[in-house]
């Protein structure tokens, strides 16, 4: 749910150069993803409840911020899960142009859409189906795909010095870069983002006050792995960084260092299927996560009872899974740096809730067992968000830059964060009628 690999990294060095984009890498575990996921480990081993980060801030700030946390967190989900389809569809092209020329006409030619789209809704379907068999068909799916789309990577590592220095010089500017400095590090950001995902399904994972803790902190070393050390070694054959200027770049970079050595000519090939599986297994993952918010809110009445319906033989909430799926569809058509750039913005505003809430908590609730605790006492939780916070800054300063709707990014994000107070107010009455009915239930089954 954090990382599906190296692939969607290539805009960092592209508008950082290997110097900067390395340290980028280096850096945001530190400032970015350690606060976070010492935050997570907290909040999971306190409360591990079926929706995570919603029920965390319902249970520490109340019902109106629990909320604003789910709504900003599926308001990102809109362009977080277009982005994965459209990485997918980019890698495919290099395989089969077909899906990146040409447009289909649709309505009666009233509306046309691009070839590409069509590997966007296969993406989609298919993980839709898998989610709804259930969580651990979704989880070692998810493993074995990380696993194998992980080998190309390891096999550039392993083959690169055999080609140290034999290209140009590593230090040309990197032209026709598709993001400035501050693009890639949101982009560095993205790549680093999405800790609290796992957190949603905590009543489904075993043991989860040890887990939760463990595995982020294993899982902060093992993606920053996966970043830095390809980059190195790429860096050391001396190939530009004007060679990531694009999404896709890395299967480029695999044939030219590849085609370089005897026997390694197939690496481009297995780097674009790579790509193809990290796409898809961040979109079949984040499926699992992200319906299970409308069925833990629609447990607490915050909802319409209709998503909380789970299929008898697992337990998934299939009309959430389906309800989600049809509101991602819309964004497929929008480019990579915008979905990014907006997602950014949205799930930066949920997560500093978050750690709002890891404060509250301590205060409201100090007699929580907790498994894990943030270092450093009451001061190392008021600490632990500054660094995320001042990123998140430079995040909203860089989406002035982008335009969505002929809106300013800003003013388009800032308006959707206005509208989760307009919906909580909008839907007073309907919360309170779910809510009695929630209660009633509960009283016939007592």
């Amino acid at each position: 749910m954090v990382s599906g690999g190296t692939y969607g990294t290539e805009a960092i060095v592209s508008g950082a150069g290997y110097g900067r984009g390395i340290l980028v890498l280096l850096f945001l575990p530190v400032l970015w993803c350690l606060p976070t996921a010492f935050m997570i480990g907290e909040l999971s081993s306190a409360l591990p409840a079926e929706g995570g980060y919603y029920a965390w801030v319902r249970r520490g700030l109340g019902d109106f911020w629990g909320f604003q946390e789910a709504w900003l967190s599926l308001a990102a989900s809109i362009f977080d899960m277009a982005i994965y389809p459209t990485l997918f569809t980019i890698y495919l092209k290099q395989m089969v142009p077909w899906f990146g020329e040409g447009q289909f006409a649709m309505f009666g030619g009233s509306f046309t859409l691009n070839h590409g789209i069509l590997a966007g809704l296969f993406v989609v379907v298919s993980c839709v189906i898998l989610n709804v068999a259930g969580i651990r068909v979704v989880g070692l799916t998810s493993l074995w795909l990380f696993l194998l789309l992980s080998l190309p990577f390891a096999i550039i590592v392993a083959v690169s010095p055999m080609k140290a220095g034999a290209f140009t010089n590593p230090h040309a500017a990197a032209t026709g870069a598709s993001v400035s400095l501050l693009g890639a590090v949101l982009v560095a950001m993205w790549n680093y983002m999405g800790w609290d995902n796992a957190s949603t399904i905590a009543q489904e994972v075993e043991r989860p006050r040890k887990t939760y803790p463990r595995a982020m902190i294993a899982a902060v070393v093992l993606v920053s792995l996966t970043y830095v050390l390809p980059f190195v070694a790429v860096y050391f054959t001396g190939i530009p960084a004007s060679a990531f200027n694009e999404e896709g770049s890395w299967a480029s970079i695999a044939g030219t260092i590849g085609g370089a050595i005897g026997g390694f000519a197939w690496l481009r090939f297995m780097v674009t299927l790579g790509g193809m599986m990290s796409a898809f297994g961040m979109f079949n993952a984040l499926v699992l996560s992200y319906s299970r918010l409308p069925l833990a809110m629609a447990r607490d009445g915050m909802l319409p009872p209709i998503f909380a319906k789970v299929t008898r033989r697992n337990e998934t909430p299939w009309v959430s899974i389906l309800i989600c799926a049809v509101c991602w569809l819309p964004c497929l058509v929008l480019g990579f740096q915008r979905l990014v750039t907006l997602d950014i913005m949205l799930y930066g505003a949920a997560l500093m809730l978050e750690f709002v809430t890891l404060v509250a908590l301590r205060i409201n609730a100090p007699h929580l067992k907790r498994g894990f605790r943030v270092p450093g006492g009451m001061a190392g939780a008021i600490t632990c968000g500054i660094f995320p916070g001042a990123l998140l800054i430079l995040a909203m300063i860089e989406s002035a830059h982008e335009s969505i709707l002929g809106m300013n990014a800003l003013l388009f994000g800032g308006a959707i964060i206005a509208l989760g107070f307009v919906a909580y107010v909008a839907t007073g009455k309907l919360r309170a009628k779910y809510a009695s009915q929630i209660t009633t239930q509960a009283e016939e089954l007592a």
